[in-house]
């Protein structure tokens, strides 16, 4: 009777696998709940071997057969671990096996108990990769703090740099040698404002000019450069269709992120081989994270390169790693590529297998009707006039860094035009108290009074008074928006000559204070 009792306990039991093992591991009992988590019926299961419950690779290491053991040496033994149920479907297993012994201590058999822990595993793995993605996310955000905030500094610095070297060059004596060390010298500034810029990127932080794009077309008129950039062992191939919607992101950083993205390739290739470049039009179907419903324009760069392994693919675009050699990369082009991604509304998705070569994704959003008249906005009206070559402005120049004001306003009187500095937002309007100015151009990030707020100021204290925000920056913080016109940092002196032909002359003789076309 008390058998039967036990017997009738043990087969209600449908939560738990519950069954007998003999010494050799065969399986001897087995109760509905065991038929309900491992898809055997008795009659199959009775007399087998219990290994079979266990992964190929598990078997293969003798895990079942150590598993018992423990259980016989130790008294006991648990663990959890991925098991495989009768139609091969794994799941996650917590297990308990105790030694049955006789009242001589002679081993007579095993008790198992298993219980189903799929769903607590699986939403452990899904929290897990929730955190690791939340980790991430702090983690670049704040490596893009401090980087946006280094290239802003560096920013300051190729702007002396570069306006120097370029205004020195224009005087130099006629010396071949002196002028080859100046070119030198300008060109290593430049390739400095160009990591700078990639720095930028990655922290989404860069000037960019979005307009309409043909991506066939950018293809195709870097065909030159792209050829330059790879050995002879590689072929390029481009697949388009017939038609193929504008995109709506700045040509020139595309340009630069696919010479990247090719640049890799090649090097993933030293023996040679094939990089293909293509595009379609897709839907994203809202999704992917990041992206949003819409239409889109995929652009791949595929090679058949080493490829990368699990490891290296999760840290393939974080910023300054790079599986290159000491010398030989920054670790910061795919970080820009990201960059450009984000700030353009699209998306990198990275695809790579060990010796089967790596995809590149980038899903870069359809122009709308709206974006299509962009360039013809930025224009001024027809009625407005520009600033003669001959026109001589009094322009007040804004910078609390004093060596980039010094250059700015050294390029400005090259240029014929009068100068007075001001080092702070404070100073310059003290300065406007006593002295009417044509134009204003302020850095934007400085301390106290930032140059959008001091743009304000002149607004209320002299109005129509034009104002010009120097920066490194693409977007304002706290999604200040402002119709200003931008002067990219770094900038030259031809930049200047640029923005002062904007200034429209809808001003009476004798007066000052024209307006700028935004």
């Amino acid at each position: 009777m008390p058998d039967d009792r036990y017997r009738l306990l043990i087969d209600a039991i449908k939560d738990y696998a519950i069954y007998m093992l003999d010494p050799n591991g065969r399986v001897v009992s087995w109760n509905p709940g065991a038929e309900r988590f491992k898809g055997y019926g008795a009659d199959e299961i009775m007399g087998e071997d219990f290994s079979r419950f266990y992964t190929e690779e598990e078997r293969s290491s003798g895990l079942p057969e150590t598993n018992l053991r423990r259980a016989a040496v130790e008294g006991r033994y648990e663990g959890e671990g991925w098991r495989v149920r009768k139609d091969g479907e794994k799941f996650w297993a917590h297990v308990i096996i105790d030694p049955i012994m006789d009242p001589s201590g002679e081993l007579l058999g095993f008790a198992k108990i298993t219980r189903d822990l799929t769903e607590r595993k699986l939403a452990e793995e899904e929290l897990e990769r929730t955190r690791q993605a939340l980790f991430q996310a702090q983690k670049l955000e704040a490596i893009g703090q401090l980087t946006g905030g280094v290239a802003h500094d560096f920013n300051n610095l190729l702007t002396v740099v570069l306006a120097s070297l370029d205004m020195l060059l224009k005087r130099a004596p006629d010396d071949p040698q002196m002028k080859s060390l100046m070119t030198n010298a300008l060109q290593a500034a430049q390739r400095g404002a160009s990591l700078t810029q990639r720095m930028l990127a990655f922290a989404r932080k860069q000037e960019l000019r979005p307009e309409p794009v043909v991506v066939p077309d950018i293809v195709r008129g870097m065909s030159d450069i792209l050829r330059r950039s790879i050995d002879v062992s590689i072929q390029i191939e481009t697949r388009f269709p017939l038609s193929l919607p504008k995109v709506f992101t700045d040509a020139n950083q595309l340009e630069t992120a696919l010479l990247n993205l090719v640049v890799n390739a090649r090097d993933a290739m030293p023996a040679g081989g094939k990089i293909t470049i293509s595009a379609s039009e897709e839907m994203s179907e809202g999704k992917m994270i990041d992206l949003a419903l819409g239409r889109y324009v995929k652009l791949l760069v595929k090679d058949e390169g080493a490829g990368m392994d699990a490891e290296t693919l999760e840290r393939a675009i974080d910023p300054f790693f790079t599986t290159k050699g000491v010398g030989k990369g920054t670790g910061l082009g795919l970080s820009m590529v990201q960059g450009l991604m984000e700030q353009s509304g699209g998306k990198l998705i990275l695809k790579s297998e060990l010796d089967k070569g790596t995809t590149v994704e980038l899903w870069l959003p359809v122009a709308e009707e709206e974006d299509r008249d962009t360039d013809s906005n930025q224009e001024p009206d027809g009625g407005i006039e520009s600033v003669s070559a001959s026109r001589k402005l009094c322009i007040l120049a804004v910078d609390d860094d004093i060596l980039v004001l010094m250059n700015t306003a050294a390029m400005l009187e090259d240029l014929g035009h009068s100068v007075v500095e001001a080092s702070s937002g404070e100073r310059a309007l003290a300065a406007l108290e006593g002295q009417r100015f044509d134009l204003v151009i302020t850095d934007f990030a400085m301390p106290g009074m930032t140059g959008l707020q001091l743009a304000e100021r002149i607004e209320s204290v002299c109005p129509r008074t034009p104002v010009v925000l120097a920066s490194g920056y693409a977007a304002l913080p706290n999604g200040l928006e402002t119709e200003l016109p931008r002067l990219p940092k770094p900038f030259f002196q031809r930049d200047l000559e640029k923005i002062l032909a904007s200034v429209s002359t809808a001003v009476t003789e004798g007066s000052a204070g024209a307006g700028l076309a935004s």
